[in-house]
């Protein structure tokens, strides 16, 4: 008896996921709070330099600096202004590097010998950091110049950078809750997980799975009979030790096809069928076999299908010598023979019947369906427009109308002041209403034309139709808003929208109609905008 402890499956799944959550967020947690420390830096580095030009601008502090024990006076102030600003600490020094405020009072007046100074004493103004006592800070230093421009002190202001401890002290109650948070869900999902694979793998555990394969293969290789089984992608996932003996079959099979290793096994014809045959006397690489072949279902899907075989070579000779049943057996079988190639006559004409017409037409509408979206990838440059005009094609078929688009149409830039939704709207819009004007008017072919010709001046679409047309009487109203003919199915804004389009692109739209035969309508665009606004 295995007495080895098995962790079961689901809770080493959620162990596992919860594991990759908690790394994750961990290595997600270091990256997010160097950011967050550079983002400080960088914040507290801007509002320095502000500091450091405020105090280099001060006016006291430009005569001050000059002045011999100028600090009794500066000190002061600038303390007033380090509080205010909430920096740790600011320093103001002369040409000579002499202080003249300082957060130790007792160095006032005394010299700097700082290693980050020069630049500044050469009227550079930077960013530094450095490592002191209390900690890294980032120290802001600006030229103080005089009324004449010229330098007469540094103006130096620092803060302490807060450490990661700090940081973490500061957000702690957010990562906190971000944590507890992430890792509650990823417990909840990882734990539903885990149920939902214990439950594909019907409440089994991995080591019960592994034996259960183990037992299930020697079992079979154990049988007198060949056990051959197949999924339903007609992959071999048994061949037994007697099946390979039987059928003269060697090396590994699983996995392989069932028709590349035996192609006379017949059990392909379980999956299609789904139903099981029994007792059934075949033929399989010329040995006489009576077999039972059944499908392997789970609820209502056949998965695959499994074969019992049964040699019966050495005694169906015996029994047809000693019972003189071989003519008959002969008989029948010339007759299944002759049935067989009548049932494979039928299937042939079938085949060459509705089945090639069917194949004609796939490969007609394939073909078509090529030529057109090679024709527009090719001419329309703009994958939104071709798409558009691809849906329309489909779309007018539907509808029984043909949308003929010119093959001299190209497109491969749009006008000054004019994008891919200004030119979807106006060519949907038309193509629409082209549609519409088709949808209840008898034709023997209802077509649509549309060309689009581009050139350095111009862009033009045409767009004609042989629908029911527009009435004279209404045919100035249609670019306005809210007019419709369509009744309650319109909106009456599409040709309005056209004709806004067509004004903010300096453009111009006209239509020309015969009620009753059909209707065109041009626009054209300049490819460049005149300095006023007119037409190119």
């Amino acid at each position: 008896m295995d007495k080895s402890f098995h962790m079961p499956i689901q809770l080493k799944i959620t162990l596992l996921s919860l594991g990759i959550v908690a790394f994750s967020i961990f290595i997600g947690g270091i990256i997010l709070l160097g950011k967050a420390v550079s983002l400080k830096e960088d914040e507290l580095g801007r509002r320095l330099m502000i500091t450091a030009h405020t105090i280099a601008e001060l006016p006291q502090a430009q005569e001050l600096v000059q002045e011999p024990e100028g600090w009794h006076t500066l000190h002061p102030i600038i303390e007033n202004l380090r509080i205010i600003h909430g920096a740790d600490y600011i320093v103001v020094m002369n040409q000579e590097r002499i202080r003249y405020s300082h957060p130790m009072y007792s160095k006032l007046g005394t010299v700097s010998h700082g290693k980050d100074e020069s630049a500044a004493f050469a009227e550079h103004e930077y960013l530094s950091k450095a490592k002191g006592d209390l900690g890294i800070s980032v120290r802001a230093f600006v030229p103080i110049l005089n009324n004449d421009n010229q330098q007469v002190g540094v103006a130096l202001v620092g803060s302490i950078l807060p450490t990661f401890a700090e940081m973490l002290s500061e957000l702690k109650t957010d990562i906190f809750m971000l944590l507890f948070l992430t890792l509650l869900f990823g417990a909840a999902g990882s734990w539903i997980l885990a149920r939902h694979i214990k439950q594909q793998t019907f409440q089994l555990e991995p080591h019960q799975i592994s034996r259960m394969l183990v037992e299930r293969t020697e079992a079979f290789n154990a049988m007198h009979e060949g056990v051959i089984a197949i999924d339903n992608y007609e992959n071999i996932t048994v061949f037994n030790a007697k099946a390979m003996k039987m059928f003269d079959i060697s090396g590994d099979v699983i996995g392989k096809k069932i028709r590349e290793v035996i192609a006379d096994t017949r059990l392909p014809e379980i999956l299609e069928r789904s139903s099981p045959i029994y007792n059934q006397e075949i033929s399989v690489q010329y040995r006489n076999i009576v077999s039972n072949r059944v499908p392997i279902k789970v609820g209502n899907n056949t998965i695959g299908a499994v074969a019992i075989f049964q040699e019966r070579t050495d005694a169906t000779k015996l029994a047809e010598e000693l019972t003189g049943v071989k003519m008959f057996v002969e008989a029948l079988r010339v007759q299944n023979h002759e049935h067989m190639n009548k049932l494979h006559t039928i299937a042939g004409l079938i085949q060459l019947g509705t089945l090639d017409e069917a194949l004609a037409y796939v490969f007609q509408i394939t073909e078509e369906q090529e030529e057109l979206t090679r024709f527009l990838s090719k001419n329309i440059h703009h994958e939104s427009i071709a798409g558009l005009l691809i849906s329309k094609v489909s779309r007018g078929k539907e509808l029984g109308i043909e949308l003929l688009i010119d093959r001299n149409t190209s497109l491969d830039r749009f006008p000054e002041a004019l994008d891919h939704h200004d030119f979807v709207l106006i060519l949907g819009n038309l193509i629409e209403n082209a549609f519409a004007a088709l949808k209840d008017i008898k034709r023997d072919k209802k077509q649509v034309y549309l060309y689009i010709n581009q050139n350095e001046k111009t862009c033009e679409i045409v767009l004609e139709d042989n629908g029911s047309g527009v009435p004279d009487d209404i045919e100035r109203q249609i670019f306005e808003y809210g007019f419709t003919t369509k009744g309650t199915e319109g909106s009456g804004i599409g040709l309005y929208l056209i004709s806004q389009i067509v004004e903010k692109g300096s453009g111009e739209i006209s239509v020309t109609s015969e009620p009753g035969e059909g209707t065109a309508f041009y626009v054209a665009f300049p490819m460049k905008k005149s300095k006023e606004g007119s037409r190119d």
